[in-house]
């Protein structure tokens, strides 16, 4: 069927043509399957979601083989549904989800773009033209450094100048800077070092460069457009207060799992939780072969990812059970980088643990420095414990 309204209407007719109660289930293909499942839910249809891989191997083991064909899928989706192999679909529109995604997936795209463009930058553009000033670099979300390139790209557009010249000249482009006068007047003794290509300043090849750098300013505007919309629709969100609470989840990371994990109350167990994130364990075991136990990451990518991103904040912070417990793991040998990354997984899967435990209780995240604990593992009552003494 095509994915337009009148091949929806004849779908619907057909369905409730039936004179049954009706169950969907989908294999989801990029967006495409979004206006036709709110349309089902508006219906009164129950829809579960497939997994791609799981029909895959479905496919495999019924029909011994890879061949792949739609009339073939259709089976393998409705013997899932037989056996009850599919996922309870969750709209993001009727769970009030919907502007959460939006911005937080944008953001993203955002983020990636300019993380891309900042690297063109730094070995690309200023190797070229003026290798030096990489050091001034600073902070990539900062806005001075792009607003100094656009107006001094190479060397020459500085020398050009006296050096109080030069410095009255670039005093307003570089904002608000401790010590400007320093950081400019050591910006042009270097720039009379520079080995800088000498190329004309109004020449394509600098007309190309200034492009560059103006759409990295225009990106990090759009960003910060963002995160100002994101605190203006989640400030009074109770979820996203919560979760703000906990060390490492910044108001990005608790936007992001708002958005890939829609209600967690929906979850009755963590270990639910952390099969969605892909945080659970794997081991493949076949006879007398029994293979290495990790992440089966088989989960939520993004969600993974912002745990991960949070435990290494909150490593870094003082007095948290999160850095307590990255410490006990790596007691044995600090410089193991393997333990390390061992240890920063276990205190994501922690992170995720938490992060369910608030919203899933309702309460408020309180500070709580546990002892060792025999089998490695962090009560999931210490998110929500007070410490009866504090360090």
């Amino acid at each position: 069927m095509l994915n337009t309204r009148s091949e929806h209407d004849r779908f619907v007719d057909l369905l409730r043509g039936l004179g049954k109660p009706v169950i969907a289930g989908f294999e989801a293909t990029g967006n495409y399957h979004r206006p036709l499942a709110f349309r089902l839910l508006e219906e009164g249809i129950a829809l579960r979601l497939v997994s791609s891989v799981a029909v895959a191997r479905t496919r495999e083991a019924l029909h011994n083989g890879w061949d792949k064909n739609d009339p073939r899928d259709a089976q393998v989706i409705l013997h899932m549904l037989q056996i009850g192999a599919t996922q309870t679909y969750l709209d993001p529109i009727r769970a009030g989800i919907n502007d959460i995604q939006e911005l937080s997936k944008t953001h993203e795209f955002v983020s990636k773009a300019k993380t891309e463009l900042w690297h063109r930058l730094l070995t690309h553009y200023l190797p070229l033209y003026f290798p030096e000033v990489g050091r001034f670099a600073g902070n990539s979300r900062s806005d001075w450094f792009l607003a100094f390139l656009e107006a001094f790209p190479t060397p020459a557009s500085i020398t050009a100048h006296q050096k109080d010249a030069f410095v009255d000249a670039a005093w307003d482009v570089v904002g608000k800077k401790v010590s400007k006068a320093r950081l400019l007047g050591d910006i042009y003794e270097t720039a009379q070092l520079s080995i800088g290509l000498p190329v004309e300043l109004d020449g394509p090849a600098i007309a190309m460069y200034r492009m560059v750098i103006a759409e990295g300013r225009s990106l990090i505007r759009q960003r910060d457009e963002i995160e100002r919309q994101a605190e203006a629709v989640l400030r009074d969100h109770p979820d996203f207060l919560r979760l703000r609470q906990v060390p490492g989840i910044g108001p990005i990371i608790a936007m992001t799992i708002l958005a890939e994990a829609g209600d967690l109350r929906r979850f009755r167990h963590h270990r639910q939780f952390l099969k969605f994130c892909g945080l659970d364990l794997a081991t493949h075991q076949s006879g007398q072969f029994r293979g290495q136990t990790k992440l089966s990451k088989f989960g939520n990518a993004r969600l993974r990812r912002a745990f991960w991103l949070a435990a290494q904040v909150a490593i870094r912070q003082r007095d948290n059970s999160f850095r307590s417990k990255f410490e006990r793991y790596i007691a044995k040998d600090r410089d193991n980088a393997n333990l390390r990354r061992k240890a920063l997984t276990a205190v994501t899967a922690k992170m995720a643990r938490t992060a369910h435990a608030v919203i899933k209780t309702g309460t408020d995240y309180r500070p709580f420095i546990e002892g060792p604990v025999p089998s490695g593992r962090t009560p999931l009552r210490a998110c929500r414990e007070g410490a009866s003494a504090t360090l």
